[in-house]
């Protein structure tokens, strides 16, 4: 038994046989939506489980595939991340999850295989395969809502351009292994040094092709349409699991393989430009849905902050990052599905008199804004504290200007929420009803970013010790 559980790809494997299990039992119960969800939310806590249970170290297909450290620590985000969002997809009452729900689930299983196998990789080729794996779900996962008038529209968006960025990435693939011969990352630090120019022309298309996948300006343009068209509980994880096996990406290529100082400057003028974009793009947004997906494009830069200060400490930062970002998030994209359900709208005049309806749901949205505007002493407080930290250390003082300029920036549309929730009469007195599923998870997320805002020493103690792996 701990022969087995020691196996490497033993979560990967266990979340893709409960994929098939969701398949199978949506064809036997047709119309029954919610116990296929729970064959699903059983499979990923499972796979949770067994990922405390795994062997750090360990490795499969000669090295080209390595559980380590930062690999497990991202995959207990990515299955704690889905584990919440299947807490709100059992609440769904829309005909297709009850019609379709195994092909949702099934969907949503292998998507996170994809990102599962992603985040352990080590070869160029398995890179790609995972990468795809990941992506090819989550296009029709972005359309499941067919008959909602934008969802078409928008899955075709985010289909076109994530082809385009696939292309992208295979072609800066190929310029990696001309010059390397061989498709293995761990040649790449050697060929770095020479400074060969076709080598970091294809790390640089890498780059720009990883940038749709975490949304990166200028490659979010898929990101508004997608988030306010798909279903929200789909969306919640969609703005951070994919995003944070992308990264592990970007740090398994620019800092294990690629730790030159030359990319300073390119990832810290992506992560200024992604900032002020996305916070300014924030400000006019009338649907919340929206306003939480450039508001997603702003931490990202936030993020890339960490990253562009190539250190162990901005590598650890970026990751606690991630974990403050995951709760806080998820939070309130949760409470966006509690009201629209109410009220019918995603606009953000539906949340006017919110705190005198339904006083504790108004408390938790607030707490979930204020994290994510960073302000003390929540989980995002301390996230852009010590990412701005890392980078005052390697002397970004430019960036990180911009970055606490816009931060103020930011808290007039996260208040502009709240005012309506706290000022603005309601249109009529009756509560909110929150579904208990649904009121569970938003309970969970609130005690994450409360817990860590509080207590956030062990957090960053757990992020450090995975950074300093990556600069030993």
């Amino acid at each position: 038994m701990t022969m087995v559980l020691g196996t490497p790809l033993v979560v990967e494997v266990a979340v893709l046989l409960f994929a098939v299990a969701a398949l199978v039992a949506g064809l036997v119960l047709r119309d029954h939506g919610r116990p296929i969800g729970w064959i699903a939310l059983a499979g990923t806590a499972l796979a949770f489980g067994l990922t405390f249970a795994a062997r750090e170290g360990a490795t499969a297909f000669g090295g080209t595939f390595v559980q380590d450290g930062l690999s497990l620590f991202v995959k207990r985000l990515v299955l704690g991340a889905t584990a919440l969002s299947l807490l709100g997809s059992l609440t769904q009452t829309k005909p297709a999850f009850a019609r379709r729900a195994g092909e949702y689930h099934f969907m949503l299983l292998v998507s996170i295989v994809g990102m599962l196998v992603l985040v352990s990789a080590r070869e160029l080729v398995l890179l790609f395969v995972a990468f795809e794996l990941m992506s090819i779900p989550l296009y029709v996962l972005a359309g499941f809502l067919k008959r909602e008038s934008a969802a078409s529209e928008a899955a075709l968006k985010f289909f076109l351009i994530g082809t385009v960025s696939a292309a992208v990435i295979a072609y800066g693939m190929s310029f990696v292994y001309g010059v390397t011969g061989t498709t293995e990352l761990a040649a790449v630090p050697g060929a770095v040094a020479d400074g060969h120019p076709l080598l970091l022309l294809g790390l640089g298309l890498i780059l720009a092709g990883l940038g749709f996948k975490i949304a990166a300006f200028p490659f979010h343009m898929w990101a508004p349409d997608t988030y306010e068209a798909a279903s929200t509980p789909f969306v919640a994880w969609l703005a951070v699991a994919p995003k944070a096996a992308g990264f592990v990406v970007i740090l398994r290529l620019f800092v294990e393989g690629a730790p030159a100082l030359a990319w300073v400057p390119v990832i810290s003028g992506l992560a200024a430009v992604t900032i002020v974009a996305g916070n300014l793009m924030a400000i006019p947004q009338r649907n919340i849905k929206r306003l939480l997906a450039y508001s997603g494009v702003a931490h990202i830069g936030y993020m890339l902050v960490g990253l562009a200060a190539l250190s162990a400490s901005g590598v650890a930062t970026m990751l606690f990052y991630l974990l403050a970002y995951v709760f806080g998030n998820m939070g309130a994209f949760l409470v966006v599905e509690v009201v629209s359900r109410a009220e019918g709208s995603d606009g953000v005049d539906a949340y006017r008199g919110l705190a005198r309806r339904s006083p504790l749901l108004a408390l938790a949205m607030l707490l979930f804004l204020l994290s994510l505007g960073g302000i003390p002493f929540v989980a995002g407080f301390w996230a852009k504290l010590y990412v701005f930290l890392a980078g005052i250390e390697q002397g970004l003082y430019v960036l990180v200007f911009i970055g606490a300029v816009l931060t103020v920036v930011a808290l007039y549309y996260y208040l502009l929420v709240a005012r309506r929730m706290y000022i603005d009469a309601p249109e009529r007195e009756d509560p909110v009803p929150v579904p208990p599923l649904l009121g569970v998870a938003v309970l969970v997320c609130v005690v994450g970013i409360v817990g860590i805002g509080v207590y956030p020493r062990p957090w960053v103690e757990i992020a450090q010790r995975i950074a300093a792996t990556l600069f030993s």
